[in-house]
């Protein structure tokens, strides 16, 4: 056991600094002007100005003073920032030198510090077919660390399917206010009933799906009978993959349910952000702060 804390704190420890080199001053200026606050507040009070706003003018200082003046508002910046990280077994699957459960821990270190450092709120939600574990939402680089520790920690009891929509059920039930949320996962699972549920979400949170993948589970390596195993459900399949005509249907069958998952992110209109064991995630995040600004 004392080993396996010691594993995991390294790990901990490496995608500290991983991360840390990562956020620079452009991300997070991009982070900053991408991600709207929960609204505006009260600034302050100053004199009236021709061509201001006779609808702003503050009547009760204005008696009192005797000369308009108006109010001003400014953006309420502080954010709700939640990470909805699916821990089920097919997330422990990596063929490269990283689990897709290990990427999903990085790039939730890298978006949460992100946050932190502009004054936001992180919280988590961890599922499979059930809900894991939930953080509520708080401030300070300690509650990254213990949200990165807790993605890598369930990567160990990995197991069991994947429950989206009841995830985004528990979500809705636990966070009232507008937040922003990022659905991590592999998206292996049923799609029927998850459309109607995440547009509902999406009304009520900023949502981005991140779906998470390995080259591996595209493509069949020539290595003749192998065994394998579906981590959801168990499941033992010997697979013949000399076969030019097993790998070129495997590699059919996961290109379809590619661009399955893909029509379906441009249905619902919610925006995503695809990554992949095998490659740097950092550009993906760039690309999709950039995506995201030229919107507002």
């Amino acid at each position: 056991m004392a080993t396996d804390v010691k594993e995991l704190m390294a790990k901990v420890g490496k995608i500290r600094i991983l991360t840390n080199r990562l956020i620079d001053d452009q991300l997070s200026g991009d982070y900053h002007s991408t991600f709207k606050g929960q609204g505006v507040e009260f600034d302050e009070v100053r004199p009236y100005i021709a061509g201001d706003d006779v609808r702003t003018i503050d009547w009760n200082v204005t008696a009192r003073m005797g000369t308009p003046f108006i109010k001003r508002f400014s953006e309420e910046r502080e954010l709700t920032v939640l990470f909805m990280v699916d821990v089920s077994g097919s997330q422990g699957y990596g063929s490269r030198n990283r689990s897709k459960m290990e990427l999903s821990a990085e790039v939730t270190a890298l978006l949460a510090l992100t946050a932190i450092r502009n004054q936001d709120k992180i919280g988590l939600i961890l599922f499979s077919d059930s809900i894991v574990k939930y953080i509520p939402p708080r401030k300070g680089r300690d509650s990254v660390m213990r949200l990165v520790r807790e993605v890598l920690a369930a990567e160990d009891g990995a197991e069991g399917g994947t429950d989206i929509p009841g995830a985004l059920r528990f979500l809705n039930g636990v966070q009232k206010r507008r937040a922003v949320v990022f659905l991590v996962s592999d998206f292996l699972t049923r799609q029927e009933g998850l459309e109607k549920l995440l547009r509902a979400t999406a009304r009520r949170h900023d949502m981005v799906c991140v779906p998470v993948g390995d080259p591996a589970e595209s493509e069949l390596p020539d290595v003749g009978l192998v065994e394998l195993e579906d981590p959801e459900t168990g499941e033992l399949v010997l697979v013949d993959t000399s076969s030019a005509r097993v790998r070129r249907a495997f590699a059919e069958r996961a290109a379809e349910d590619g661009e399955s998952l893909r029509r379906f992110f441009v249905k619902t209109g919610i925006d995503t952000m695809t990554l992949s064991t095998d490659r740097p995630y950092i550009d993906e995040v760039r690309a999709l702060f950039k995506r995201r600004a030229r919107k507002r």
